[in-house]
């Protein structure tokens, strides 16, 4: 498989002024966070990649050997063959488990955003990223409601309630793949994504309130890898009428299907270590007047 190497040489200079300007986005407010699975120092407990997943699944429920490694397709089999019901089951005995929060989240917590985007199925932004009073939107999948996209909970001192409306100053957590809290519905299976899918050109399966709010900001990629269609199409779409200028940041090798989605969506590329050299050196910059 080809790949394009990320090894590049950045100069503390540029490096410096990249963190800085990242840091002044986040300060101001038009910086939106957008996590993937890869963000943790140590193994949380769950899975913490797609490929993981499905052999975790794969584990508790044997599907045909044509379909190992295949997420979608291995999640498909299960609900088509042993009831939606067991794959939620699944998913919620994989993910509804207490971990510690990576690094990222702490920052997060410490300097919270209008926006921030999850795009995995953990619990841990649904806990620490949420403050009471505040908003998750998290997607549905059409097999459970077939009147929406997406289901909005305001986080209360006892828990969580369904919520009408969000107010242009509230804060929220996005989670375009569902969510395990206040309930398990996820987005994991072809036909989930087939629904989605159909519709997300014309943003009908994006919240109004991201549609509003995405406008002109700067997107930072943390933990993310684009290297399969599906997750460069959600991406491209959560991100659309966004900025110009975005960032990823990844010490690893870069595809050249993800690098050339970086090239067109504006997405500079910061091939630094996230948890040991970017955060640290963020959370310095952030920490100042």
């Amino acid at each position: 498989m080809a790949i394009v190497q990320t090894s590049m040489e950045v100069s503390p200079e540029e490096m410096t002024n990249t963190i800085g300007e990242i840091a002044k986005f986040w300060k101001d407010g038009s910086l939106v966070v957008y996590l993937g699975p890869d963000l943790f120092v140590n193994p949380p407990g769950f899975p913490t990649s797609e490929p993981e997943l499905c052999a975790r699944l794969c584990e508790k429920i044997t599907v045909p050997g044509r379909l190992k490694g295949k997420l979608h397709e291995s999640a498909q089999y299960i609900e088509s063959y042993k009831h939606r019901k067991t794959l939620t089951s699944l998913m919620g005995e994989l993910f509804t488990k207490d971990a510690d929060e990576a690094p990222v989240h702490r920052i997060l917590s410490e300097y919270p955003l209008p926006l921030v985007v999850d795009t995995w199925f953990s619990t841990i932004s649904s806990k620490c990223l949420v403050r009471t009073g505040e908003i998750q939107i998290s997607a549905v999948s059409k097999a459970e409601y077939r009147d929406k996209w997406y289901r909005i909970d305001r986080k209360t001192k006892d828990g969580w309630e369904p919520a009408d409306h969000v107010s242009p100053s509230d804060h929220v957590l996005y989670r375009p793949f569902g969510t395990m809290i206040p309930n398990v519905e996820v987005l994991v299976s072809d036909a989930d994504f087939v629904e989605v899918l159909t519709e997300i050109d014309i943003q009908t399966p994006i919240p109004e309130w991201i549609k509003t709010h995405r406008t002109g900001k700067h997107f930072l990629f943390l933990g993310c890898h684009f290297d399969d269609q599906t997750t460069r199409m959600f991406a491209r779409q959560i991100m659309k009428r966004s900025s110009n200028r975005h960032f990823v940041v990844t010490d690893g090798a870069v595809l050249p299907k993800e690098g050339r989605f970086y090239e067109q969506e504006g997405i500079s590329i910061l091939p630094l270590a996230l948890n040991s050299t970017f955060l640290p050196k963020l959370k310095e910059v952030l920490g100042k007047d």
